[in-house]
């Protein structure tokens, strides 16, 4: 904490495109609440004052809920890391709402973790879950650069164990037995990131290259998700049309005439894709 201020303890601007505030979003109003890892309350005085939800909030930092206590109906002193954590909940009635705001890459066991908070939705609940991207361009770029250091907040917290790609995070969500059905994008170029000395240090050529993935800027993804066998369909992370192909055309022909063509042709077509203002 710095002058009474928690580390997790920060301002929140529920119309902007924060992770927080798509969080709040989809939680929607007048909803039961259980938020895991509530913290000292950013989220939670919010879903209780502006969104009229009730609260009951896990936390394993009592310094964090002595904080967050005023915004809640109840909260708990809990470890996720242990596995009879659910049993503090017994006699409990489910929840409407379960969100995890940033909470599941700091476990050992994310994948058993999701499935134990999916038991505690009622018949119509759903979770609200936030994730960190670790396929940002700025964290391609501290690899490129060796320098994958790991910092007080953001992306490389020194409390993260856990890393997801999103193709990851649908495979965490599945083996939950759950779907995603609402996926928000927290999108933030390289150079607006805690990694922008890094992402400045790398040749202009390799970060345009880094920047044509489709989901370079993507910073963190919040999701909602329901039961898999709950009525609707599943929403992809990754548009069909990336999953297909994950090769540009441009490099598709030039595997394909590389096999075939004399390095003579090869010049000349290098040759006329240039005058169109195309790198072959």
């Amino acid at each position: 904490m710095d002058n009474g201020r928690h580390i997790y303890e920060y301002d929140i601007d529920p119309t902007s495109n924060t992770a927080p505030a798509n969080v709040i979003r989809l939680v929607g109003e007048n909803k039961r609440v259980l938020e895991v890892g509530c913290g000292p309350g950013s989220i939670t005085k919010i879903l209780t004052r502006k969104n009229r939800c009730r609260v009951t909030g896990f936390e394993i930092d009592l310094a964090a809920i002595e904080k967050v206590r005023p915004y809640c109906e109840a909260v708990l002193q809990v470890d996720l890391n242990m596995k009879d954590w659910q049993r503090q909940l017994d006699g409990v009635d489910r929840f409407d709402v379960v969100v995890a705001a940033d909470v599941l890459e700091h476990l050992y066991d994310p994948w058993l973790v999701l499935k134990q908070i999916a038991s505690l939705i009622n018949e119509n609940g759903y979770l609200v879950i936030s994730l960190p991207h670790v396929g940002h361009a700025a964290i391609i770029s501290c690899l490129l650069n060796g320098d994958f250091e790991y910092r007080d907040w953001g992306l490389l917290d020194r409390t993260h164990i856990r890393f997801f790609g999103l193709r990851n995070v649908e495979a965490l969500f599945a083996q939950a037995d759950l779907k995603i059905v609402e996926a928000k994008y927290v999108m933030t170029p390289p150079e607006e990131t805690e990694f922008a000395e890094s992402w400045a240090r790398l040749p202009v050529q390799t970060r345009d290259v880094l920047k044509s993935c489709p989901h370079a800027d993507v910073y963190q993804v919040v999701v909602k998700a329901v039961p898999f066998d709950r009525g609707g369909a599943a929403v992809p992370l990754i548009p069909p049309s990336v999953r297909r192909s994950s090769v540009s055309p441009v490099a598709s022909l030039k595997a394909l005439l590389g096999r075939h063509l004399s390095p003579r042709f090869k010049d000349m077509i290098r040759s006329g894709f240039g005058r169109l203002g195309i790198r072959f």
